[in-house]
């Protein structure tokens, strides 16, 4: 066995790539994936000179980095107001639930006419409660004793206009 010079394996090869006869046939047809090569990169390069196309890019971009603000100045500025006391909380969620109770009830008559008296003396005793609490905010009994208070209301708006008797 003798090795072939490179001289002659070079030319031997250059004749056959001369001579179409001998040209090798491809397994697939490359050109369709060669077409489609180029089509997409002249399409990219078109994409970019388009001014529509980058106009729906910007506004994408846009409302992006807008909302990215906006979502940052709220938790800056969520930051940054000062908690509430839990008096100021719970005095909040009663007073709700009790405009609440009223409005639901409005309609309905009253089954005594001195429960509005009732209420008052319990709205006088939350003040003399929250007054305490100026003092020590942090008295485990008298925020106790008005959550007490505040439930004691919502039970008399419930008791006069929806008595027991009545529910089945």
């Amino acid at each position: 066995m003798t090795k072939p010079n490179f001289d002659e394996f070079l030319a031997n090869n250059l004749d056959q790539a001369n001579n179409p006869e001998h040209m090798p046939t491809p397994q697939k047809p490359l050109w369709s994936g060669v077409e489609k090569a180029i089509n997409s990169e002249f399409q990219s390069q078109t994409d970019l000179a388009n001014p529509s196309i980058n106009g729906s890019r910007w506004r994408q971009l846009s409302a992006i980095a807008a909302s990215t603000i906006i979502g940052m100045c709220a938790v800056y500025f969520s930051m940054q107001l000062p908690e509430q006391s839990p008096v100021v909380q719970m005095s909040t969620y009663f007073e709700q639930q009790k405009q609440t109770l009223l409005v639901q009830y409005s309609t309905q008559p009253a089954l005594t006419t001195d429960w509005q008296v009732q209420l008052q003396e319990l709205e006088q005793a939350e003040q003399a409660i929250k007054q305490a609490l100026e003092s020590d905010p942090d008295n485990a009994a008298l925020l106790q004793m008005l959550a007490q208070v505040y439930q004691q209301q919502l039970d008399l708006i419930n008791r006069v206009h929806q008595p027991r008797w009545q529910q089945i």
